[in-house]
């Protein structure tokens, strides 16, 4: 495992001070923030995904052809 080390500024001391709070320690805070901010991440990608795929009618037809050889599309 690494070892990160960050210096904060007022603001961030503010919002880790109130996620301490809430998960008991400042390595658990942190944790909690980056594993969140990631996931956020991970989930505005997938958006953006399915977007560009729900607009192009050739991966449309691609996903159609895939559901009904697993039956679950006529």
């Amino acid at each position: 495992m690494g070892t990160l080390n960050v210096r904060t500024d007022e603001a961030m001391e503010t919002a880790l001070s109130a996620l301490v709070e809430e998960y008991g320690s400042r390595r658990e805070a942190v944790r909690h923030a980056l594993l969140r901010a990631y996931k956020a991440k991970l989930i505005e990608q997938a958006k953006a995904d399915a977007e560009r795929l729900a607009n192009d009618p050739d991966d449309q037809a691609e996903m159609l052809a895939i559901q009904r050889y697993m039956g679950v599309a006529e």
